[in-house]
């Protein structure tokens, strides 16, 4: 009879890790259209309203607050291709771990070219 390994049911490989990521970054979008939704729907309501709201999104931790929404966003697409791949593809089963890794460097890339751009907007170094 083979050694269970300890720790966790899934070992903590990059599967699991990539389950989790993709359920907290699609729960977080989620959320985020909700709220999307409730602050547009502000102006057929209360156009006074829905510019105070807009207001509050000009503060740098807002800004701040994109950065994590598009980083959520990235790694929940790019994740979500790896998913496509691996349910319908042989290729996909076979690779899935190393395809975690490409995800992940992607994703990275994704967020060197915004991240620089984006903290320049937030505090004062851009147009």
């Amino acid at each position: 009879m083979p050694k269970r390994v300890a720790g966790t049911l899934y070992r903590g490989r990059e599967g699991m890790w990539s389950w989790v990521l993709h359920r907290i970054t699609g729960t977080a979008i989620y959320f985020f259209l909700l709220v999307h939704i409730l602050d547009t729907s502000l102006v057929r309501l209360s156009p006074q309203a829905y510019n105070a709201v807009i207001d509050t999104y000009k503060q740098p931790i807002m800004g701040l607050g994109e950065i994590a929404l598009v980083a959520a966003i990235g790694l929940h697409a790019l994740n979500g291709i790896r998913i496509i791949l691996i349910d319908f593809s042989s290729f996909g089963a076979k690779h899935q771990r190393a395809m975690f890794w490409v995800v992940v460097t992607l994703w990275l890339l994704l967020l060197a070219g915004f991240v620089p751009r984006q903290l320049m907007h937030i505090f004062g170094g851009g147009a």
